[in-house]
């Protein structure tokens, strides 16, 4: 461990939360990479990066099974509420508390069950989460459910990505070992901002546009 972050953990910071902050510049990094070179939309990169940090607390087991359980539970509410016309504001805190009930009943069944690991899921994780529906909700509304669904899922395989990359024991040592390399995400975000060609999901998006200028020259 390098003797600054020794230094930090000695005067009581948690080294699980000196983790969590070298690991958050490249998870922006991947998420923005994601959407700049491939393409992925995703709920932007906040959104997924933050639920990858998430992962990291709740396991990435855990972590999925209580993103899905998230968004059914909100989309069930939000199509039973949606009969009774109410205000957006109003609408939203019912779904939110909803979901809160929801998960707090999850955790109670596994703590019955011996689910120990699922149980002891903090609160840190478990609210982003659930705040995170307020995201879907206003996609579902502006651009569609389907869109929504889409996003989501786009949104979950990026904090999957992320989550497994950053949760590498050997990667996490070594920044451990050498904080000052964590700051080479800045170069890659500069390369990134530099970037002018095509995302690779316009290039099977456009595929039949591109193949057709390419015949003229051929001939």
């Amino acid at each position: 461990m390098n003797s600054f972050i020794q230094f930090v953990v000695n005067q009581g910071v948690p080294l699980e939360t000196i983790k969590l902050m070298l690991m958050f510049p490249l998870v922006v990094t991947i998420m923005a990479a994601a959407r700049q070179v491939i393409g992925i939309k995703a709920f932007g990169i906040y959104t997924p990066s933050i639920i990858a940090i998430a992962f990291l607390s709740t396991g990435l087991k855990y972590g999925i099974f209580l993103f899905l359980i998230i968004l059914i539970v909100g989309t069930a509410s939000r199509l039973i509420l949606k009969k009774f016309r109410l205000l957006y504001l109003p609408r939203v805190a019912i779904m939110l508390s909803v979901i809160s009930v929801t998960i707090f009943l999850v955790l109670a069944v596994s703590g019955y069950f011996q689910r120990t690991g699922l149980a002891a899921v903090s609160i840190f994780p478990l609210l982003i989460m659930i705040t995170i529906m307020e995201k879907f909700i206003v996609i579902q509304i502006e651009k569609g459910a389907k869109t929504a669904v889409f996003l989501s899922l786009e949104t979950l395989f990026l904090s999957i990505i992320a989550c497994l990359v950053v949760s590498i024991a050997s990667f996490q040592n070594l920044i451990l070992a050498y904080p000052w390399l964590i700051l080479i995400v800045i170069l890659i975000n500069i390369v990134l901002g530099k970037w002018t060609g095509l995302r690779f999901s316009e290039y099977y998006r456009f595929k039949e546009v591109i193949n057709d200028a390419e015949l003229p020259e051929k001939k």
